[in-house]
């Protein structure tokens, strides 16, 4: 009797350990992916308790990995939490070609040493997501590097050109007239070749990346290997509605400090906020669909908007550090008052604010701090500076200086 009821609670067991590994499975596959190829084969590989290699590369082609880049980053995570082996990418090689894939114009090369110094702490950044220790970690320079041109030849050989000039923005360029760069078309198949290099069973990415994701499946089986499987995640918005870029400059970087990052998400479109939660974070499913209600019901999107910047703050720094960013950003903005510890700055009656601006690194040109003067976004004791080549009077013995929605200094003069 004892016997048959061990068996049958080791056969319950099993199947709610099978039941629980398809739940996060199904997510895994589901959470804003936008597509999966092959999701078939993939979905069984993954519940057939086989361990897979996980390929995501990332180009350094900026010093900051932003919430964009978060996306896919979290995705391997959620790999690497269900036991595969996850291989992480920074593309040093590939960075100074230039990927254009979601660019309408001709990605310029970036030289070595900007590579170099961009990607000094990709590794450290993405140690925010995944578990860095277990992960395999890779600069492409290692394999890319090596490469002849009868190898290159040989993969040029799996692609032809029509392949190429008939992604959306390569046809759109020339449609318009707009150089396309021979460079260009070498793009893909490095990517790809990352792949035969590390033995990808899967290739994470974003939808921008469809044509270089399938150039990997397509180079594998010249070298003998199974195509990988693929998975595409959604592109997020930035803080100016168009798509998160560095070269914009409308992100959300993980280093920002918490009261950056909680600023900059308390910036964004209320229309964003359920976005953000399913992509850039693990706040459950149904607690964000909870949310979702919530807001369609009226309830103020404010709300919701700081509990997604307290789980972003905390996930990037800590709980501690998300409610001190709430008291900063209730005192400072919501209360329209001043920061508690700001910069202050000594100057001379007469000195232009366009000059103390850039001084203070609020602006990285006079162009940008005259735009942001044009634009009303600086004030100085509170009233709105409209004169580009406003200068500092004697009687403002002490004045606070705001720049934008986040930048403070309190100018004092001798």
């Amino acid at each position: 009797m004892t016997n048959i009821a061990w068996q049958k609670n080791a056969s319950t067991s099993n199947t709610d350990r099978m039941q629980d590994l398809e739940k996060k499975v199904d997510e895994l596959l589901t959470r804003g992916v936008a597509e999966v190829i092959d999701r078939d084969n993939l979905r069984k590989r993954l519940l057939s308790g086989e361990k897979l290699r996980i390929k995501l590369g990332i180009d350094p082609t900026s010093p900051n990995l932003h919430l964009g880049r978060s996306i896919p980053l979290l995705k391997l995570r959620d790999f690497q939490e269900l036991g595969h082996q996850i291989v992480f990418i920074v593309g040093d090689f590939t960075g100074v070609i230039g990927d254009t894939s979601d660019k309408d114009s001709e990605r310029p090369m970036l030289s070595e040493e900007t590579i170099a110094e961009n990607m000094k702490n990709y590794v450290e950044q993405a140690g925010k997501i995944i578990d860095i220790t277990k992960a395999e970690v890779h600069s492409n320079s290692e394999w890319l590097g090596k490469l002849t041109y009868s190898e290159i030849g040989r993969q040029a050989d799996a692609f032809s050109l029509s392949e190429f000039t008939s992604r959306e923005n390569i046809k759109k360029r020339l449609d318009e007239g707009k150089r396309v760069s021979l460079r260009e078309l070498l793009y893909p198949l490095m990517q790809g070749y990352d792949s035969v290099a590390i033995q990808a069973d899967v290739e994470l990415g974003g939808t921008d990346q469809r044509f270089n994701l399938l150039a990997g499946r397509h180079l594998q089986p010249l070298y003998d290997q199974k195509p990988q499987d693929i998975l595409m995640g959604n592109l997020i918005l930035g803080t100016d509605g168009r798509k998160m870029s560095s070269s914009w400059g409308n992100t959300i970087n993980l280093l920002d400090s918490p009261n950056d990052m909680f600023g900059k998400v308390m910036s964004i479109p209320d229309e964003l906020i359920v976005t953000y939660l399913v992509h850039c974070t693990r706040v459950p499913m149904e607690d964000v669909e909870k949310v979702e209600q919530e807001m369609k019901g009226g309830a103020n999107p404010k709300n919701s908007k700081v509990f997604l910047a307290k789980m972003l703050v905390s996930m990037y720094h800590d709980e501690g550090a998300a409610e001190e960013a709430e008291k900063h950003f209730q005192n400072v903005f919501s209360e329209k008052g001043v920061p508690e510890e700001i910069i202050e700055r000594r100057s001379m009656a007469g000195e232009e604010i366009i000059d103390i601006i850039v001084e203070l690194e609020f602006a990285g040109s006079k162009g940008e701090a005259r735009r942001l003067i044009e634009q009303g976004g600086v004030e100085l004791n509170q009233e709105k500076v409209t004169d580009v080549k406003r200068a500092l009077l004697p009687t403002e013995n002490e004045a606070i200086l705001k720049v934008g929605k986040r930048n403070f200094a309190r100018i004092l003069i001798p």
